[in-house]
């Protein structure tokens, strides 16, 4: 169960206004029927788009089985029975990040050393392209030049 953060109050009828974004990914249309569940102990309360009594799989409505909090119809269980039409869950693509090459890490004075003859070069240069030409970041030259 996801906690959407979202709050709504009764009006003096008893009404609630389901949040749009809610409607929307629940599939619920004006006019569709919704229908309840409640657990006393609990106190919670919770409702879905009415599906009436067919198969929960191809909305069938002829022979009919309860499993599992679903109605499934005898078609149905012969094909999940059989394998028939069920497909494998593909394995999740995961993302390798590039491989920029091992990093390096220089010391300060070093890179210091280095920056102070690059601003004696090319005094007009940008920040940006310091950093590139020592393979730092523009963070790690506003630091350097703090050094100098």
């Amino acid at each position: 169960m996801k906690n959407t953060g979202m709050t709504r109050s009764l009006d003096q009828l008893g009404r609630i206004v389901i949040p749009k974004e809610m409607r929307m990914s629940m599939g619920i249309d004006v006019g569709d029927p919704l229908e309840f569940y409640m657990d006393i102990e609990t106190g919670f309360l919770s409702m879905r788009k009415y599906i009436g009594v067919a198969c929960n799989l191809c909305n069938a409505v002829e022979d009919l089985t309860y499993f599992r909090n679903s109605l499934l119809c005898k078609k149905c269980i012969q094909e999940l029975k059989g394998n028939i039409g069920v497909s494998r869950t593909p394995a999740p693509m995961v993302k390798k990040p590039a491989y920029k090459g091992k990093r390096v890490n220089q010391s300060s004075q070093r890179l210091v050393e280095r920056l102070r003859k690059m601003v004696h070069e090319h005094p007009h240069a940008k920040q940006g392209e310091y950093a590139q030409w020592l393979g730092v970041s523009q963070g790690r030259i506003s630091q350097l030049k703090k050094l100098l």
